[in-house]
């Protein structure tokens, strides 16, 4: 399983992703979800993936392929819309590719992503893309997109995630809803991985891994659950 998130503020954007993947609980394994493409100045493309390892990964690299070849691609096109289709043009490619000798085995072609970033002209956009290639964008209203094991850190994001939020206290809020979603499923897991981007800067700067163990990571988690605690002691007492 995977959890994901990406969230627009109007300071930036925010992703993060787990690292875990498995084929039952006795095979799993380490591989970033987090693929970055970077050309300082002119944009900052996102990708993060949820779904079968084998798909996710030929779609990232069909879309480095195709990078290298004529336009368009994703150093070519002028809008975050564009990159949204082109990922979808790529993720339908492999479907029509796969799909016949995956369903011959009881498969699907599964395969989804979170995408954001930014092109030199452009606002901020962030995108959820399905598996079957459509795709739906973040607004003012909803700022946040998940894909994977969502259900556990959605209602922490609920409760502090808006668009006015700082960078600083909506990337505090992303981290407890992974120790949330960890805490409640064992299909997701650290390594986590962390992105935080400025409006306008069209570059990198703030990206980090938090490991097992991370002195960070451990209070952060560690003063929430405090925290959390006393404020169930706190609450008015039931009367009968």
């Amino acid at each position: 399983m995977t959890y994901c998130v990406g969230v627009r503020l109007e300071q930036g954007l925010i992703f993060a992703s787990d690292s875990r993947t498995h084929a039952g609980v006795d095979n799993y394994a380490t591989f970033c979800k987090m693929t970055v493409f970077e050309r300082a100045g002119d944009r900052v493309l996102v990708l993060l993936s949820s779904g079968g390892l084998a798909a996710t990964q030929t779609v990232i690299n069909v879309l480095r392929q195709r990078a290298c070849g004529p336009p368009p691609h994703l150093w070519s096109v002028p809008s975050m819309f564009d990159i949204a289709n082109l990922v979808s043009d790529a993720m339908r490619d492999i479907e029509r590719r796969d799909g016949p000798f995956l369903e011959a085995s009881d498969l699907k072609f599964n395969a989804s992503f979170i995408l954001g970033g930014q092109i030199a002209g452009e606002d901020m956009r962030l995108f959820r893309i399905y598996a079957e290639g459509n795709f739906i964008e973040a607004s003012t209203d909803t700022n946040f997109l998940q894909t994977g094991e969502a259900k556990y850190g959605k209602p922490i994001l609920d409760l502090a995630v808006t668009s006015t939020a700082t960078m600083e206290d909506a990337t505090k809020c992303v981290l407890v809803s992974f120790d949330s979603t960890m805490l409640s499923n064992l299909s997701v897991g650290m390594p986590i991985d962390l992105l935080c981007y400025a409006r306008n800067s069209l570059c990198v700067t703030m990206q980090r891994r938090f490991h097992a163990g991370d002195p960070y990571f451990d209070a952060l988690t560690a003063q929430w659950l405090q925290g959390t605690r006393k404020v169930f002691r706190e609450l008015p007492a039931l009367t009968w």
